[in-house]
């Protein structure tokens, strides 16, 4: 089993800028894909961005060139920096792992609110 545990989020004015942090434990050594998903109010989960373990990050076309996602495989940790918030960015954002192998987990954080005010 991996644990995913985030922090940061709250709230923040449109144009604003706030970061997200991942740390994750437990059956680390398996981890390929991690990342960031969204689900805001009556819509379905949506991708944000994921970075796999030595590759190249993928971003949601929404964020791209205002989010960037980070990763430190030595402290187990994802990250991702928002800047120029926009309202549509108001969501609840969840920390993902997907293992490697044929058959792959997928993992997730509890989630941590991100509001952006007009």
């Amino acid at each position: 089993q991996v644990q995913l545990v985030e922090s940061g989020g709250g709230l923040v004015q449109a144009g604003g800028s706030l970061g997200l942090s991942c740390a994750a434990s437990g059956n680390i050594f398996n981890i390929n894909v991690m990342g960031w998903y969204r689900q805001a109010p009556g819509k379905q989960r949506e991708l944000v961005a994921v970075i796999p373990k030595g590759g190249r990050a993928k971003y949601a076309d929404s964020v791209k060139g205002r989010f960037t996602i980070s990763r430190d495989n030595v402290k187990n940790t994802v990250s991702l920096q928002m800047n120029s918030l926009k309202q549509e960015d108001t969501a609840v954002y969840y920390c993902n792992a997907e293992s490697f192998g044929l058959i792959k987990n997928t993992y997730w954080g509890q989630g941590t609110q991100v509001t952006v005010s007009s």
